[in-house]
């Protein structure tokens, strides 16, 4: 069974209370989406391998820490996802980008891709795939079920919000993915939307509607 890691720093917990607040404005909502991404992205790198590098200081020679291997490949699930990767990215600046597209049939539930560009050969390369809401897990299990099948050196799902309903189904589908959240919610509505969370995360981040 895959793990789920709850980020309950008091900063993150904070800027979460702001963004599920209804009348908090696009930019605002859009800036707290950055900034609580870069708070994440911070605990889901803790376990990154380094590697020592001959520096030189003003003072001496040392060996100092650096990151090891090839970069971290960060892939966003369209649209919403952009949100959390663009905090990303000013933590790990030199990241590769994925993109994937995939929408909700609104019947079905069922996600379907429409655009899949991922950076080539990501064997060696840990891999973080973002999307604010893990819902009913439909695009998070065929996200990661398509970055799989590429075989990444390792795999991890970050979300701003999860429901118990969508992580049951993520972990059938790849129990040996980790899931790092700022909150598992209470449930799903009828229509699929995370109680209590924050409505629709694409909607409040674009402005859309």
């Amino acid at each position: 069974m895959a793990d789920v890691t709850v980020i309950d720093h008091p900063l993150v917990q904070h800027k979460l209370t702001l963004m599920r607040r209804k009348e908090t404005p696009t930019n605002v909502f859009r800036q707290l989406l950055e900034e609580i991404s870069m708070l994440m992205g911070y605990e889901v790198t803790r376990d990154l391998p380094l590697s020592k590098e001959r520096i030189e200081t003003p003072l001496t020679e040392m060996d100092a820490p650096v990151l090891a291997g090839k970069k971290v490949v960060l892939v966003s699930i369209l649209r919403a996802g952009d949100g959390i990767l663009s905090g990303c990215l000013k933590l790990l600046p030199s990241a590769r980008v994925g993109h994937i597209g995939l929408y909700r049939d609104p019947k079905t539930l069922v996600a379907v891709e429409y655009y899949f560009k991922i950076p080539e050969e990501i064997e060696d390369r840990d891999v973080i795939v973002v999307d604010p809401m893990l819902a009913t897990g439909n695009s998070a299990i065929a996200a990661v079920e398509r970055i799989a099948e590429l075989k990444p050196k390792s795999l991890k799902f970050l979300c701003l919000l999860a429901a118990p309903e969508g992580i049951a189904e993520f972990h059938d589908a790849h129990p040996n993915v980790p899931i790092y959240t700022a909150s598992v919610d209470e449930k799903l509505n009828e229509k699929g939307y995370i109680l209590p969370g924050l409505g629709d995360a694409g909607d409040r981040l674009f402005g859309t509607k």
